[in-house]
């Protein structure tokens, strides 16, 4: 799976974790391995004008999703017998997406994992203009994101570990290398 993220917003933003979580949601989803997405992270103007432009709104949003391929039932990435397809490109708002976090109580890392997921769900042809829909949609977003953070903390639990095991190991001196071995 093919994920591009470029970032024109300015801000200093964790690009591999959003792409992990990209790459995650795509995968819960059982998207194709085939499959190309785009995210693109834009300033507060840029996100005002794509969202008066493409959603005859004002102001910024949070995140716009533009799907490239028709998703219909025997195109769909996420279909048994998928094709290569290009989802199509999430737009995220990091600036925007800061006054959500702080407003939520949790970090704008995980407020743009949130849009990243959402991003990807609208991709995939899923909605939240009716209540019937913005039940699934929102329950789909947040068991993928829930998943998500479970298996980013067992990572970090790991790599807590196996850097306490090293510590330990330097503290009894065994982790010199034997004679012949490289460090």
């Amino acid at each position: 799976m093919s994920i591009e993220i470029a970032n024109e917003s300015g801000a200093d933003v964790d690009e591999a974790s959003i792409v992990a979580a990209a790459r995650f949601a795509l995968d819960k989803m059982e998207v194709s391995p085939l499959a190309e997405l785009s995210v693109l992270l834009v300033t507060l103007e840029v996100m005002e004008d794509l969202h008066q432009r493409w959603m005859d709104l004002p102001g910024p949003t949070d995140v716009m999703a533009f799907p490239m391929d028709e998703l219909d039932s025997s195109r769909r990435p996420d279909a048994p017998d998928a094709s290569p397809a290009l989802l199509g490109d999430i737009v995220l708002c990091p600036a925007f997406a800061r006054d959500q976090a702080k407003t939520a109580g949790h970090s704008v890392l995980d407020e743009l994992h949130l849009l990243t997921v959402h991003g990807v769900l609208h991709l995939l042809g899923y909605d939240h203009a009716e209540p019937a829909e913005e039940r699934e949609m929102f329950g789909l977003q947040n068991r993928i994101l829930g998943e998500f953070q479970s298996a980013i903390a067992a990572l970090d639990a790991r790599d807590a570990q196996r850097n306490a095991d090293d510590r330990v190991l330097g503290i009894a001196g065994l982790d010199t290398p034997a004679p012949g071995e490289t460090p």
